[in-house]
């Protein structure tokens, strides 16, 4: 379960979410954890793996079935593009490929 980050534990002597009754918000529990095989899994079975230059991206060559890169926000498109051809050689999937990338005219 996700709660916002503004969500405080409830301490008040009163409180009706810290005792529980029905109809309250559900606090967050230990076991509204997901399995440790599928943790910070994405939905089409990789992992996430933030990428900011090609040579963290070399860090993926024997990884590249499980871990897929994500290009990070701040780099320019001029990079990006050096970054995806070097994906495609090393085979390594890239999340966000099409972001900020402009057609060649």
């Amino acid at each position: 379960m996700r709660v916002g980050e503004s969500w405080r534990k409830p301490k008040g002597i009163d409180s009706c979410v810290r005792r529980r009754f029905k109809g309250q918000a559900p606090m967050p529990k230990i076991g509204y954890g997901s399995a440790k095989k599928t943790r910070h899994m994405l939905p089409n079975g990789f992992r996430k793996f933030t990428v900011s230059n090609v040579r963290e991206l070399d860090l993926l060559l024997m990884h590249n079935r499980s871990y897929a890169a994500e290009i990070a926000h701040n780099i320019s498109s001029k990079n990006r593009v050096t970054i995806l051809e070097r994906a495609a050689q090393l085979n390594v999937k890239v999340i966000n490929a099409g972001a900020r990338l402009r057609s060649q005219e």
